[in-house]
């Protein structure tokens, strides 16, 4: 039994918007500070009727208050300037917010420095050729988004997957949400947390190398790549964090390479990972704004997704596209007298494809945040990656302008007019090409619309299906649910898989579109959702739950081969106390016969946790 079921994704999505929006304090399991979207939420509807308004001058605009550390926020909460609004809110909810408007945990700074880990390296050699080597790289495994690591890379076999078993596990001291996808080159092992602290691990042994304090949380898959014009330097640590901030570090030392900061609108961030080519990184920036942007204090909305290319060696911004073409503008003024802007919202949640055939990246949109959406808005979008010029835009849903909590007794006059089904494609498109030399785009959404488009017939639609069956206009009957993609589907021959909100896992034709197996993962009865990114080595595709469950599974058929629960307490080579949770936007990475896996996902989870775990076949070397 899969020990811990939870209603599927969406569910618990809506649970964690309506503790934002009541600005009640959510359920903190494990003694774990649940993730900081209801922290967001608490921000807005309480501190911004003063804070970024013109009549109060004094107040530290929110773009000044993100450069504050959390427990300067706190102590301004607690016993400082903030003192009135602070009484209205209980400890926990100060807490959410300092460490939400802050970007970092509370105490987080010291704890989490690897220069007071038991476990240091008693060496740093170079690094290697990593092609020499396995390696992971950054979030698909490659410019197409593939999500596949080929037999020799992988070092592990179908036959030898029921025989994995824990070689190590590194304990994430502070964090809440293990949410950053292991990346691993020349036998390291690189991942983000929510603290802001990059950790470089060894992949054997689960040694601590370096760690570096960003300035915020990075929740996306960093990537190994070379880098020119630094003494000394020849790889480069690339990766963003929650307040749309991009570094350079050296992947051997974890020295600053270069920092840049790539949109001044407050509420952006960068929560996928960037996609690289030929000295170019494509990053992907998305917003925290609608979470609660309902409230009547706040300027509802300006911040607009967008993808930023920088030059890889200096950092410096070559362009930038924006998902809406018109700037946001002042349209109205609301009940309570502030000033509202369109249009806006179009978050950009996945990492690009990169298409040299075609000098084109594509990448996926997010709902509106304002009224009437642009067509660019739940759409595939792609752009010349030398100019960042729009070449096509494929709208998937159309109209659909959302605002979390815009509903019933909680609707205002910021609420759109009418308010969409919030479905965004956020899992990254995927570029294949066909044993009939025929290249596809593939896309998948919320609602679990899988989605084929032809980029080199600009963009012209070839197939679409629903995994759930449902057809296109097909309204929810009461009760029921959607089960849909979340984050990452993987292609192996030509097939495509996606992990479901649902639970399970689906199989999709990649030249027809037909459904080829659709295989549950939990008992009968159980809806536990199995969203996870799919990462896929010949004959084998791991997945993970939001319960903490790891499957390896057949990728003929979706039978289970191998599977470990995740949600339990674990001794660390680092000392650090950790406990396995939720699994959901973590991937995996699959090289030279090792798993690693990050566990514990707070943000839609009740199942938090803070430990990186590194499997192998057999027990580890004495």
């Amino acid at each position: 039994m899969r020990a811990g079921a939870i209603a599927g994704l969406a569910i618990a999505a809506v649970a964690w918007a309506g503790w934002a929006l009541s600005a009640e304090p959510a359920p903190q399991g494990n003694g774990l500070t649940p993730g900081t979207e209801v922290g967001f939420g608490i921000f807005q509807q309480n501190c911004l009727s003063c804070h970024g308004q013109p009549a109060y001058p004094q107040a530290p605009s929110p773009a000044q208050l993100r450069s504050y550390s959390p427990e300067r926020i706190f102590a301004a909460l607690s016993s400082g300037a903030m003192q009135a609004v602070g009484m209205k809110l209980s400890d926990v909810q100060k807490r959410l917010v300092a460490q939400a408007v802050a970007g970092r945990l509370l105490g987080s700074s010291a704890q989490g420095d690897a220069k007071s880990m038991q476990n240091r390296c008693r060496a740093n050699p170079p690094l290697g050729d990593a092609a020499r080597s396995g390696q992971w790289w950054g979030w698909g495994n490659g410019i197409d988004n593939t999500r596949f690591q080929s037999a020799r890379a992988a070092g592990l076999t179908a036959a030898q997957v029921p025989q994995l078993q824990l070689r190590w596990a590194f304990g994430l001291p502070n964090s809440t949400s293990a949410y950053s996808q292991p990346t691993v080159s020349d036998g390291r092992v690189f991942i983000g947390t929510d603290t802001g602290f990059v950790y470089s691990v060894d992949a054997r042994s689960g040694c601590v190398y370096w760690s570096y304090a960003a300035d915020s949380a990075v929740r996306n898959a960093p990537i190994v790549e070379p880098i020119h014009g630094h003494a000394g330097a020849h790889e480069a640590l690339y990766f963003g964090d929650l307040k749309a901030n991009v570094y350079a570090l050296d992947a051997h030392t974890g020295a600053l390479l270069w920092k840049t900061h790539i949109d001044p609108q407050y509420t952006t961030r960068v929560t996928a990972t960037p996609a690289y080519y030929a000295g170019r990184l494509y990053v992907p920036i998305s917003s925290w704004e609608e979470f609660s942007a309902r409230s009547l204090d706040y300027p509802c909305c300006t911040a607009v997704g967008n993808v930023v290319a920088l030059d890889a060696n200096s950092g410096r911004q070559l362009w930038k596209s924006y998902v809406i073409a018109q700037r946001p503008h002042p349209v109205r003024k609301n009940s309570h007298g502030v000033q509202q802007y369109a249009p806006a919202g179009g978050s950009v949640w996945n990492t690009p494809a990169v298409d040299p055939q075609r000098h084109a990246i594509y990448f996926g949109t997010g709902d509106g945040t304002t009224y009437p959406a642009p067509d660019s808005i739940d759409a595939v979008m792609a752009v010349d990656m030398r100019t960042g010029h729009r070449l096509w835009s494929f709208e998937a849903t159309h109209g659909d302008s959302f605002l979390v909590g815009c509903r019933g007794d909680n609707l205002t006059d910021n609420c759109p007019q009418t308010e969409g089904p919030d479905w965004d494609i956020p899992v990254s498109p995927i570029l294949v090409r066909l044993r009939n030399g025929h290249r596809l785009v593939v896309v998948a959404t919320k609602p679990g619309d899988v989605l084929a488009l032809d980029p080199d017939a600009h963009g012209r639609l070839v197939w679409r299906m629903n995994v759930s069956g449902r057809l296109a206009g097909d309204v929810l009957p009461p009760g029921g649910h959607y089960s849909g993609m979340m984050w990452g589907g993987a292609v192996l021959g030509e097939t495509v898989y996606y992990g479901l909100t649902g639970g399970g896992l689906a199989a999709i034709d990649l030249a027809s579109g037909a459904l080829r197996w659709k295989q549950a993962l939990a008992p009968a009865g159980e809806r536990i959702s199995d969203a996870s990114p799919v990462t896929a080595i010949p004959g084998v595709l791991f997945v993970g739950g939001a319960d903490g469950h790891l499957f390896g599974v057949a990728a003929r058929d979706g039978q289970v081969l191998w599977s470990f629960d995740t949600a339990r307490q674990f001794d660390t080579v680092n000392g650090v106390a950790a406990h396995g949770g939720g699994i959901s936007s973590q991937g995996f990475a699959v090289v030279d016969g090792m798993l690693f896996a990050g566990s514990g996902y707070s943000v839609t989870s009740a199942h938090p946790g803070n430990v990186l775990l590194a499997f192998g076949v057999g027990p580890p070397a004495p």
